[in-house]
């Protein structure tokens, strides 16, 4: 789950020459055996580690864009002046280094460090917006990381984070890569560490959610005493869609949402030989890569006929196979699962794939459940403005239940990425103390198969046209997806440049029409 950057270039401390360094631009160096970044802004410079506090990308490899860079695997981004995670996935922020103009050279210095939720934000009781309770129900990408921004914008009234899941929050997108493939071990997996929120004030109870009264803003639990709140977020998140088949509930048939699910799969792999896996979804193959490092035969069933092909485009999908099978995935393509029995799947043309682990990954959907009940307007997910506000006063919703309206592509969109979920829940927070800030970030996510990484920028549900630039069997491609000659998605290997720069033309372009 990367690492640190390597030690490299000039020794800061030293001293550089300040005309070395031209407005806009970066130099990797160290200090004190320590990878820092020098950046120069105007007539100003600033020193940062050089590694990203996500996954320890390289900042260095990364782009600037005003007195902030961003990390090129998955699109985070620091401030440069204080080090600040401003945008998820990362969550902590960088040290900063103390900087010294002495005649013609710059020198750096000093390290100086913060706790993740110091405050930064000035939000709280600028606006004139205090709730004095606010309540999170879920614990995932969204509202770990709402929870994490009402204390960073100093927030000092009541947090409360609902969640049944035991174990939440924790990093979902590593369940199905380098978790599961036995790459990463646990102790990676935790977003905090044991203690982390409860040493901030927020109280995280391990309950389901019986019922929302937005009238009386109660919350009633199937365990437990009822809460009251001033502001809610609903952050409930996904839940797998389970097929409808004979066979479907056999011990050795698994689904993959939470970490106890990645837990019973690895379990089961140390025994099983050949797995099928149902699905060609992200989750499905990153499944089929994981199981594969396990040494298991892998065969994957899908009514598709390219993998990933409407989200990626046919070049890309057509090389996702032939990258699965080189690594020895069997596709079973045009065909669906009829049954399963004992140490079979049985496909709709009546062949038979032996198995004794079975993964079924065919897409999830929204929990709605609670949001229905309580009588949220609801439009395949919760319908809410841009400020991720829904229908009822008060509450507020983020993450894969939301169906917000798009700046980028003129319609309402619900996203199922964990970067969205992440940065819908810092904007609701902030919101939630009155910032009124429109959620207007471009989506992004990234799926990783061996050692292969896909970076995807944008949201293209129905692109009328699909360009290549380059050829993904040689692991340098940027596909474009675009609707009336506008880019709606980029989909990219190994052009993270390229990647970051579509992120900024997107967000230009929204900016421009503001």
């Amino acid at each position: 789950m990367g690492g640190n950057t390597e030690i490299s270039g000039p020794n800061f401390a030293d001293g550089i020459d300040a005309a070395s360094l031209t407005p806009g631009s970066k130099l990797l160096g160290h200090v004190g055996g320590e990878a820092v970044l020098l950046a120069r802004v105007g007539d100003e410079y600033f020193a940062i580690g050089a590694t990203c506090t996500h996954y320890g990308g390289p900042l260095a490899e990364g782009v600037i864009d005003g007195d902030t860079v961003r990390c090129p695997w998955h699109h985070a981004c620091f401030s440069l002046r204080s080090g600040e995670a401003l945008r998820s996935p990362a969550l902590s922020p960088i040290a900063c280094r103390l900087t010294e103009r002495r005649g013609d050279k710059i020198y750096v210095g000093g390290k100086v460090e913060r706790d993740p939720l110091a405050p930064t934000f000035p939000i709280h009781r600028a606006t004139g917006v205090d709730p004095r309770a606010i309540v999170i129900i879920g614990a995932g990408a969204a509202g770990s990381a709402a929870a994490e921004m009402l204390r960073r914008c100093g927030y000092d009234g009541r947090v409360t984070m609902i969640d049944a899941d035991p174990d939440a929050p924790y990093d979902r997108p590593n369940l199905s890569k380098d978790y599961l493939a036995g790459n990463a071990p646990e102790d990676w997996i935790p977003i905090r560490p044991t203690g982390f929120y409860a040493e901030h004030g927020v109280e995280v109870v391990r309950s389901r959610v019986a019922k929302i009264d937005t009238a009386a803003k109660r919350i009633e639990l199937e365990a437990g005493e009822p809460i009251v709140y001033d502001q809610l977020l609903l952050a409930t998140g996904a839940e797998p869609v389970r097929l409808d088949m004979p066979g479907a509930d056999l011990p050795f048939v698994h689904y993959l949402r939470t970490l106890g699910d990645s837990r019973s799969i690895i379990e089961a792999a140390k025994s099983a030989k050949r797995a099928v896996v149902i699905g060609s979804s992200f989750i499905g193959l990153e499944v089929a890569a994981s199981l594969r490092a396990r040494q298991l035969d892998v065969h994957v069933v899908a009514p598709e006929q390219i993998p990933l092909g409407r989200v990626l485009g046919d070049h890309l999908g057509t090389f996702i196979r032939s990258l699965h099978e080189e690594k020895g995935v069997v596709f079973h393509l045009g065909h669906t699962s009829k049954r399963i029995e004992a140490g079979a799947v049985v496909l709709d043309d009546d062949s038979r794939l032996e198995a004794d682990l079975v993964v079924i990954g065919v897409g999830v959907r929204p929990r709605l459940q609670l949001a229905e009940a309580a009588g949220l307007k609801t439009d395949r997910g919760v319908t809410v403005n841009e400020f991720l506000e829904t229908s009822a006063p008060g509450v507020y919703a983020a993450g894969d239940i939301a169906r917000w309206p798009d700046e980028h592509t003129g319609e309402r969109i619900r996203v199922e990425h964990w970067v969205v979920a992440q940065r819908q829940g810092q904007t609701a927070a902030r919101n939630m103390l009155g910032a009124r800030e429109r959620f207007d970030q471009v989506p992004f996510f990234w799926s990783a198969h061996y050692d292969i990484g896909i970076n995807y920028v944008g949201h293209a549900e129905k692109p009328d046209r699909v360009t290549v630039d380059g050829d993904a069997a040689t692991h340098d491609v940027a596909v474009r997806l675009e609707r009336d000659g506008k880019l709606l998605a980029l989909a990219t290997l190994f052009r993270d440049d390229a990647s970051l720069q579509a992120e900024l033309d997107m967000e230009r372009e929204v900016g421009a029409r503001a």
